[in-house]
């Protein structure tokens, strides 16, 4: 990675640059405070800020956390009043929290729709109705009875269930079962909020919910698997849970839990040769292409590494530049420094 000089840093934050999220921290002299680079705080003149590499660094300094961009906290991390309520609609989402309904939990029904709209792209209600609908859904195609399927999963009426489910798989629920559904949850690492993606056979993606090519990705999953992406548990995110959080105490170096990597022949070649980079290991995109015994097709290689849609797992991360520099990681330069520098600290 290119030497990260002050004017580089300055730079990042006066663009509040969320590639540098993570890399750096500045501290404000004038006010004694330390912010994120993406900090939507006024921005200080450049002979008024000092920078550090962690949030250690700047409290040893005497500066204290900023209140607007809580450096403290981990990246987009999940309050914990909407924890509570997802762990409440994920037991039972026939519920139907309203605002009447928020506000006697003492939590304020704009905040949480902000949040909602922020990180997953829809309505807080919209997020409820996909759980609903995505419960309904796999009733259908486990033999339920459409009727019993509706009044069940907490809707007051055949034609509202079958106006909802319709407007999300354009066919009435009899014909339900020639549909399929990608299960989509929202799981929190060290390094920022992911995305996850399974359908029965596995893990199907997992990307950092900032990635830029996030939603291209989605649609063509959807495209390939002629499916909707849908709001909903999957028996393989407990187990995705798990094993990522180990990953991250350095505790897990081999993952067990099942992918599901549609793709063309020489993709799922590629994919397959980076889960064959051992734990705390580097290879180039030249190694990557013999290994996979097509010497020539470095650029066919790192084309297809950056097709992959299961980050960590599929450890893109670990193919590095002929000259030794980090490029080409859809989840940030800063972010595969970082899971590079965990596996060496832990590759014991």
């Amino acid at each position: 990675m290119n030497e990260l000089t002050d004017d580089i840093r300055y730079k990042a934050v006066i663009e509040k640059d969320p590639s540098f999220e993570g890399v750096f921290f500045l501290g404000v002299k004038t006010t004694g405070i330390f912010c994120r680079p993406t900090c939507t705080a006024r921005k200080p003149l450049k002979e008024n800020v000092e920078f550090f590499n962690n949030t250690k660094e700047a409290i040893i300094n005497g500066y204290r956390p900023c209140k607007i961009c809580n450096p403290l906290n981990k990246l987009n991390e999940t309050p914990e009043y909407v924890i509570a309520i997802i762990e409440e609609l994920n037991a039972d989402p026939r519920l139907k929290f309203k605002d009447y309904d928020l506000l006697k939990k003492g939590i304020e029904p704009s905040k949480i729709r902000r949040w909602f709209l922020k990180n997953h792209g829809i309505t807080f209600q919209g997020y409820q109705r996909m759980l609903r609908i995505n419960t309904a859904f796999k009733k259908i195609q486990n033999g339920q009875a459409v009727t019993s399927t509706a009044y069940d999963s907490g809707y007051e009426s055949l034609s509202g269930f079958g106006d909802s489910f319709k407007a999300i798989f354009g066919v009435s629920p009899r014909n339900g079962k020639l549909q399929q559904i990608i299960d989509i949850t929202r799981i929190e690492t060290p390094l920022g909020p992911m995305f996850a993606c399974a359908v029965e056979q596995g893990i199907c993606l997992l990307e950092f919910t900032d990635r830029k090519m996030l939603e291209t990705q989605f649609k063509s999953l959807a495209r390939m698997l002629n499916a909707n992406i849908i709001q909903g548990k999957n028996h393989n995110f407990d187990l995705l849970e798990q094993q990522l959080r180990e990953y991250f105490e350095g505790k897990r170096k081999e993952f067990t839990v099942p992918v599901f990597t549609p793709g063309t022949e020489f993709q799922r070649m590629v994919w397959h040769e980076l889960q064959n980079i051992p734990y705390g290991s580097l290879r180039t995109y030249k190694e990557q292409a013999s290994a996979i015994q097509k010497p020539k097709a470095v650029r066919a290689v790192a084309t297809a590494n950056g097709m992959n849609r299961i980050a960590i797992i599929i450890p893109c991360h670990r193919v590095i530049g002929s000259d030794g520099e980090l490029t080409g990681y859809g989840g940030g330069i800063w972010r595969k420094k970082k899971l590079i520098e965990l596996e060496q600290k832990f590759n014991i």
